[in-house]
Order: structure tokens, then C-alpha cells, then sequence
């Protein structure tokens, strides 16, 4: 009896076993499956509602997590130098970032070239010439105009002198100290006009400016209800407030308009597995995926790749750009814009 008891209880603990392992494995497997197969780390100056959704497209497609750090301009330049100068292989393989920002980084030696036949497609002003960055999409600056406003005028302005001559017009903006697109308009436009001319537009339209908003999307929504006639704002918002049935149409300004471009830079010293996982992903942020994951959660940017549907799709194949460079230190940007405030804003 009792080696009967024996055998039944050495069973009992070898099924337990079995059972236990087989859990573990199961578990194990589980684990592995959910677990992406690669990790990198992307510096971006990009907004976090922005790279929460490229990150979780890209890692359900690809099955590779995209770690962005989120970083003020000034911050991401410190930690490429850092990286560049500590002699060994650093956290950050890519930069998703401002144009400008990337020029810098690309000047100083941060980052280094990459084009791939997806990059080769992007225009010429959209990416560095030997490769350092490329451009993958912009949102560029728009007029706004209210669609029974529209029907009211023999002739809608479409240049930035036929705005500021416009009688009668009530028009929205956002102010150039509240938001980066807004204070690049201003930027650019000294740089593409001349700061005279720039500013006397700029003094022709601030009587007729009912509110100097502090977001981007307030203009949008104020042309939309009617409580203005024309805003200056950026492209995706109109967008936005347009798919969600708001009586809006934009016209793109025929003498030019000021964009802000992201782009894409491989990090100097980068980890040479996570550095080819990175051009993967940019090269991802060059196609129709990562546009449809962004519009998807109606944000609408103008894609650089003009093999992509995006683009075919995109309407204003004739806006112009500016093409005079902002080539400015940040010590005259701030007077400009203290100029602005002083001649223009408060006088």
C-alpha cells in the first residue's frame, strides 16, 4: 500500500511540474510575442500627441518601438553634442525634428548623411543636400476664409499686400510671441520681403485683427463660426476644422508663405543595429503609413514625398513657398519680434 501511495504521489508532483512548465512557456511565449523585436531612441521636438501616434503605428506594423524623447531645441542639440564627444556609442539613433533645428545639428556635426531611394524623391528644399536630413513633411501658413464671407466678395486676396489693403475684412491670428509657426510667419516674411516692407503689412492689418489668439487652432474656429472673415493660420487646423464640417476654404497667398518643415537626421555615434532600424523608420515616415496613422487622428500635414498618395491627393500643388532663407541668431529673432510688439502690437 504504501509504495502504491508513493507512485501516486510522485505522479501527483511530476504532473505539477509538467503543468508548471508548461505554464511558464506558454507564458513565456506570451511575453516574447507582445515584446518588440527592436527598440531606438528618437530625439524629437515634435508635440507628444504627435509621436504617440507614430510610435504605436509603426511598432503594431513593424513589430520595433520607437522611444522619443521629447526635447526643447536648445536641450536636443545638448544631448547630440554630448553623445557625439563621449567616444562611444550613444542612447540616440534618429532626430525627428524642426528644420531648423537639424541644420544646426547637421552644422555642428551631430548627425550623419543618410538618403535612401525614398528620400531621393523629396525636392531639393525640403532636405540637405549630402544627405544629413530630410524633410518629411510641412504645415504651411494659409488664409482661412470664411465660406459665406466668400460670397459676399468679387475678389478674395490671395497675396500678403492684397490682405493688408482688404476694406472691411476682420481678420484672426495667431500672436507671434504665443506660438513658434506663428513667430516664423513673421521671420520669414522679413527675410522674404525685406523687414520695411514686412512690417508695414503688418501695420495695415493689425486694426483690422479682432484678437492676437494664443493658439493655433483659435483663428481656425473663429473663421469657422463666423467671428472672423479670414485667418492667417496653419494648413493642418484648417483641415481639421474643414473635415469636421466647418463652411471654410483656404486659399494659398500667390506671392508665398512661410511652412514649417520636419525632418528627419541620423545621430552621430549611434549604435549600429539601432542606426539601421532608425533608417528603416525614417524611411517609414517618408510613406503613406505614417501620414494615414497621423490623419487618422486628424492631424494633416503636407507630406515631402511626392511618390506617395498623400501627396497626389494633396490640393494646393501650386502653393508657393518662401524660398529666402531665415538665416537668423535667436538674439535677432527676439528683436524682431520685440519690434513687432513695439511698432506693431501695442502702438
Amino acid at each position: 500500500m504504501r509504495r502504491y501511495t508513493s507512485l501516486l504521489l510522485t505522479s501527483f508532483l511530476l504532473l505539477l511540474v509538467v503543468v508548471a512548465g508548461s505554464a511558464y512557456l506558454a507564458g513565456a511565449g506570451h511575453d516574447e510575442q507582445q515584446r518588440p523585436r527592436q527598440e531606438i531612441t528618437v530625439y524629437t521636438t515634435l508635440p507628444a500627441e504627435h509621436v504617440t501616434i507614430l510610435t504605436a503605428a509603426y511598432e503594431k506594423q513593424h513589430g520595433v518601438r520607437v522611444n522619443f524623447v521629447p526635447l526643447p531645441a536648445e536641450k536636443l542639440l545638448n544631448r547630440l553634442q554630448e553623445q557625439a564627444y563621449s567616444g562611444k556609442d550613444g542612447e540616440a539613433a534618429m532626430v525627428l525634428a524642426d528644420r531648423e533645428t537639424l541644420a544646426k545639428a547637421a552644422a555642428a556635426g551631430y548627425l550623419v548623411p543618410y538618403l535612401s531611394e525614398a528620400g531621393d524623391q523629396v525636392q531639393e528644399d525640403f532636405r540637405e543636400e549630402n544627405g544629413y536630413w530630410v524633410g518629411v513633411w510641412y504645415d504651411p501658413i494659409v488664409f482661412c476664409v470664411n465660406k459665406d464671407y466668400l460670397k459676399t466678395q468679387a475678389h478674395i486676396p490671395d497675396t500678403w499686400q492684397d490682405l493688408a489693403k482688404q476694406k472691411k475684412v476682420r481678420i484672426g491670428v495667431t500672436d507671434f510671441l504665443a506660438a513658434d509657426a506663428s513667430a516664423n510667419l513673421l521671420i520669414s516674411m522679413i527675410a522674404q520681403f525685406g523687414d520695411a516692407a514686412a512690417y508695414d503689412i503688418w501695420r495695415q492689418l493689425h486694426p483690422k485683427v479682432v484678437q492676437y489668439a494664443r493658439y493655433l487652432s483659435t483663428p481656425v474656429r473663429q473663421a469657422g463660426m463666423g467671428e472672423v472673415d479670414i485667418a492667417v493660420a496653419v494648413e493642418s487646423e484648417t483641415i481639421r476644422y474643414m473635415q469636421d464640417g466647418y463652411p471654410l476654404q483656404v486659399v494659398y497667398p500667390a506671392d508665398g508663405t512661410a511652412a514649417i518643415v520636419t525632418g528627419t537626421g541620423m545621430a552621430y555615434r549611434a549604435e549600429p543595429k539601432a542606426q539601421r532600424a532608425a533608417k528603416e523608420f525614417a524611411d517609414w515616415l517618408l510613406g503613406d503609413d505614417a501620414q494615414l496613422a497621423l490623419q487618422e487622428r486628424s492631424f494633416y500635414f503636407v507630406p515631402t514625398n511626392p511618390g506617395t498618395l498623400a501627396y497626389k491627393m494633396f490640393a494646393g500643388k501650386n502653393l508657393v513657398l518662401f524660398n529666402q532663407p531665415a538665416s537668423y541668431t535667436a538674439q535677432q529673432k527676439h528683436d524682431f519680434l520685440d519690434r513687432w510688439v513695439k511698432e506693431v502690437r501695442f502702438k
